[in-house]
Order: structure tokens, then sequence, then C-alpha cells
């Protein structure tokens, strides 16, 4: 077991990165176009999707965009990221492996910085914000999208405890009020938020992380015994069979830069 969490998550997604590029929950659905109209992508831009995974994000935005940049930690996402997106017969993009905690970019180099789906996976949030605002050009603006939890603190820990017993990996995610103050803190304005919900069906979703039949089996008594107020959030269907579906609550949110 990798005890440091950046380390661990590295390691999870090297092994499951080809699971992601074809993942219906990362390559399809709306959340992608509300990235792009809030992002308002101009074509002299140069922009960066931090934790690019299968490279989704970055390949919608590219061909709006002088040139995207697609980062990720774990090398082996990033080439299965370039794969996909250089077979798609995208030229302006280029892939570079990064810390989203320490990105080895100089201060006030893009006008664009998204982020979908992978914050939760992050140690520290804050120091993520502060570095996209740190290399954010003046009036550049940062969109993340990212699971968000309800306010309730006691059924927020139980998905929470969901989400970790099906991927070690996951840190944290936050519910909608934290990451409009992280913005805040990190300097940026919040512009339009918005929460989106998605279906995920539960079988699929444990075995793109290679659960064993084990885990699927307790994430299956969790979904069962979830308290009201968490069953309610997360909208758990067909509990205990395997058509067990539930949402998955994400955010999208819009930071500007000064």
């Amino acid at each position: 077991m990798v005890n440091d969490p950046k380390s661990h998550s590295r390691e999870r997604f090297s092994q499951y990165a080809q699971g992601y590029v074809f993942s219906n929950a990362h390559k399809d659905g709306g959340d992608l176009d509300e990235i792009v109209r809030l992002a308002v992508p101009q074509p002299g831009w140069v922009a960066l999707d931090i934790a690019t995974g299968g490279g989704h994000t970055a390949l919608k935005l590219a061909p709006h965009v002088a040139r995207m940049i697609a980062s990720d930690y774990a090398p082996v996402m990033l080439e299965a990221a370039q794969r996909f997106i250089t077979g798609k017969g995208l030229t302006n993009v280029d892939y570079v492996p990064a810390d989203a905690e320490n990105l080895p970019f100089r201060a006030e180099t893009f006008d664009l910085i998204t982020c979908r789906i992978a914050a939760h996976h992050f140690p520290d949030i804050f120091r993520f914000v502060q570095e996209c605002a740190r290399t954010l050009k003046p009036g550049g603006a940062l969109v993340v999208q990212d699971q968000a939890l309800p306010e309730d603190k006691q059924d927020a820990a139980y998905i929470e405890a969901f989400e970790t017993l099906r991927d070690p990996s996951h840190v944290r995610a936050l519910p909608v009020y934290e990451w409009q103050g992280t913005f805040l803190d990190a300097g940026l304005t919040v512009g339009e938020t918005l929460l989106v919900k998605r279906d995920a069906p539960m079988l699929e979703w444990a075995e793109r992380q290679g659960c064993t039949p084990d885990v699927i089996e307790k994430l299956h008594v969790m979904m069962i015994q979830a308290p009201d107020g968490a069953a309610r959030w997360m909208n758990i269907r067909c509990a205990g069979t395997p058509d067990a579906i539930f949402d998955h609550t994400h955010v999208i949110l819009k930071g500007t830069k000064a």
C-alpha cells in the first residue's frame, strides 16, 4: 500500500488509465458543454487542463483555442490521453506531466485553466486553486468540475466513506460553499456556480477502479443502509441488485482573476 496520497493516486490511475479514456461518465454528458459555455474560450488563448485523465476536457476545448496543454500527475494516464487526442486529429495540444499543487509553469501564463472530476484526489485543494490563480493571466478564468457533498456533515461523511471504499485514492470532496470560499481565498472572483447530476451505474463505476467482489458487496450494503439524507443526495435506486444506480452530484464553478 502506498502511503503518500499523490503516489497512491498516480499508481491507481496508471493501472486503470485506459478505462478512463473509454468511460462513458467521463467522455459523455452535458457537463462538458457547460464547461465550454462557462469558459467562453477564444481563438487566441492558451489553455491548461489539469489532471486531464482520459483527455476529454482538453479534446473538447482544443478546437476553440490557439494552444491547449493537457497535464496529469500520472504519466501513463497522460500517455493514454495523448494517444486518444492525437487519434482524433488534434495538433494544437501539448502534454506536460504536472502536480496540480506545484504547477511547472510561469506566473500569468494561461487565459483559461480547467480541471474536471479530479480535485477530490488532491491532498491540498486550496494549494491547487492558489497555483491556478498564480498561473492565470489577469482576467483569466478557472473552471472546475468536481464531486459535491451535502452540507450536513454526517451525510457527507457517509458518502465520503462510500467513495473511499471504491477508490482509496479519493481524498476529499467539498460542499459547494467550501469551493466558493476556496476560490475567494485564492483571490478569484466567483462567477456562475451550478450543480449537475450524473447517473452512476454502481457496477460499472466500481469495476472502473478494479473493485473486487468483496468490495462490490460492501458497496451494495452501504447503498442499502444509507441514511435518509445521504440516500436522498445520492438518489439511490435498485440498491442490492445488479441494476443498482445512484447519482453523482457535481459542482461546476468559474473563478476569474482580477
